[in-house]
C-alpha cells in the first residue's frame, strides 16, 4: 500500500486526564488516579514519562503513513493536556520533530484549562513549539460553571485569557458554551462580551447537548426552550459579526486565522493519532487499485490498557466503506460556511463527483445548496437544516 500524497496530513495527540469528569462531559477522558499529581498541579513525573514513551512508541508506528508529508497541524486534546508539563511537551516534541517533518508553519493547538494550577506559565509552552492555544472557559458566569462542575472561576477565566496574550500567544482559542439550564440572551452575550474583551482570536460557541454516558443524561437538567435558544443564537451571531468575527463552521467564528487542524477534519484530510482512544485516518492505494481507500482506526480508550499495549501492537485499520463515503464527506465538508472546493469530493474520496451529482442538483433546486460550479456549499438556508441537507447523500446511492 502507498498513500495518496496529495492530501494534507495532521496529528491528534490525545491526553486522556482531568483533575475531575465534568457532569456534561462524553469525551474519552478520566479522572486523575490518586496519588499520581505532583506539587505544580501536572502529572506526577513517573505516569508523565510513562505516558510520554507510550506516545512516542504510538508515533514510531505510524511513520509509514506520513511517506514524504509534512504534518501541517498538530492538535493536543484531552482529557485536560495542561496537566502535562512543559517540560514534558518539549521533550515530546523534539523527539516527533526527528520521526516527522514538521511544515515551516505548522499550527501546533494545545487545548488548556483556566485553571492555575493545571497549566505552567504560558510562555513555557511556546518554547515546546505550541504556537495556539484553546482555553475551555464554557462561561464566564460562576454559578454556571459551578453547575457545569468546572474546577476555574470566572476570575481565574478572564486572567488566562489575558496572560496567554501577554505571554506571546497571537492564536488563541476560548471554547464556551451556550443553552444552559436557565440561560438568558443576556448571560449568554455577557459570555460573548468577555471573551472578546480578554483578547480571543477565535472563539469556539457550542450549544449543550445531553449526550448518553453522561452525569447530565442522568439528572436531565432543565435547559432552554426552542425560542430562547433561537433567541441566543441569532443575539450572539450578530455580536459577533459586529466585533469582527467571521463564521467559518457552525460553531467557529475567527477574527483572523480559522483553527488549521479543524479545517483539515472538515476538508477531509488525513490525521495520525496518537493516546489512549485516539482516532485517526489514512488514505492509502492499494496495488492494483485505480482508487484510493481510506481507512480508521482507533487506539484503546482507557489508559491503564492503552500503557499496557506498549510497546503499541501492530494498527488495525477498519475501511470507509464506498457507500458510505458520500455521507462522510458531506458531513464534514458542509459544517463549512464556505464549503469545499468540488474537486476535493473525487481527490479525497475516490468517487466520481457524479456519484453525488443528483443529489446535489436536488439540493440546489429546493435552494438548500448553492448553485456554485466551482464549490460544495449550503446555502443560508440549507446551512440552517445541515441535518435534513446531510440525510439525503445518505441515501445517495439509492
Amino acid at each position: 500500500m502507498t498513500v495518496d500524497s496529495h492530501i494534507p496530513l495532521a496529528l491528534y495527540i490525545h491526553m486522556p486526564w482531568c483533575v475531575k469528569k465534568c457532569p456534561y462531559c462524553d469525551f474519552n477522558s478520566h479522572a486523575v488516579p490518586q496519588g499520581t499529581f505532583s506539587v505544580d498541579g501536572t502529572l506526577s513525573i513517573s505516569l508523565e514519562q510513562e505516558y510520554l514513551a507510550a506516545l512516542l512508541a504510538d508515533a514510531k508506528q505510524q511513520v509509514a503513513w506520513a511517506q514524504n508529508r509534512p504534518l501541517v497541524s498538530v492538535f493536543i486534546g484531552g482529557g485536560t493536556p495542561s496537566l502535562i508539563s512543559a517540560a514534558g511537551y518539549q521533550w515530546l516534541f523534539a523527539e516527533l520533530r526527528q520521526i516527522f517533518e514538521f511544515a515551516a508553519d505548522c499550527e501546533i493547538t494545545l487545548e488548556a484549562n483556566p485553571g492555575t494550577l493545571e497549566h505552567a506559565p504560558f510562555s513555557e509552552y511556546l518554547i515546546a513549539g505550541i504556537n495556539r492555544l484553546s482555553l475551555g472557559v464554557q462561561t464566564f458566569n460562576d454559578e454556571l460553571l459551578h453547575m457545569l462542575g468546572r474546577v476555574h472561576g470566572s476570575d481565574e477565566a478572564r486572567l488566562a485569557i489575558e496572560r496567554a496574550c501577554a505571554d506571546g500567544f497571537d492564536r488563541l482559542n476560548v471554547d464556551l458554551m451556550h443553552g444552559l439550564p436557565n440561560q438568558t440572551v443576556e448571560m449568554a452575550l455577557f459570555d460573548l462580551q468577555n471573551a472578546m474583551d480578554c483578547g480571543a482570536t477565535h472563539i469556539s460557541w457550542y450549544q449543550l447537548t445531553i449526550e448518553p454516558n453522561t452525569v447530565f443524561f442522568r439528572t436531565q437538567p432543565v435547559l432552554p426552550d426552542e425560542n430562547r435558544l433561537a433567541d441566543i443564537q441569532s443575539a450572539g451571531e450578530a455580536l459577533l459579526r459586529a466585533h469582527g468575527y467571521v463564521q467559518y463552521e457552525v460553531s467557529a467564528w475567527a477574527k483572523e486565522l480559522p483553527s488549521r487542524h479543524n479545517l483539515n477534519y472538515w476538508q477531509f484530510g488525513d490525521y495520525l493519532a496518537i493516546g489512549a482512544g485516539a482516532h485517526g485516518k489514512i488514505t492509502v492505494k492499494e496495488q492494483g487499485s485505480p482508487a484510493p481507500m481510506i481507512y480508521r482506526f482507533q487506539k484503546s480508550r482507557l489508559p491503564k490498557d492503552y500503557l499496557a499495549q506498549v510497546p503499541a501492537p501492530p494498527l488495525q485499520f477498519e475501511p470507509v466503506l464506498a457507500e458510505d463515503l458520500p455521507f462522510e464527506f458531506m458531513m464534514n465538508a458542509l459544517r463549512l460556511v464556505g464549503g469545499v472546493p468540488q474537486s476535493y469530493f473525487a481527490e479525497r474520496t475516490g468517487l466520481s463527483l457524479d456519484r453525488i451529482g443528483p443529489t446535489v442538483r436536488a439540493l440546489q433546486q429546493e435552494q438548500l445548496m448553492q448553485p456554485n460550479a466551482s464549490q460544495l456549499v449550503c446555502t443560508a438556508l440549507g446551512f440552517n437544516y445541515l441535518n435534513v441537507v446531510l440525510e439525503r447523500f445518505s441515501m445517495s446511492d439509492d
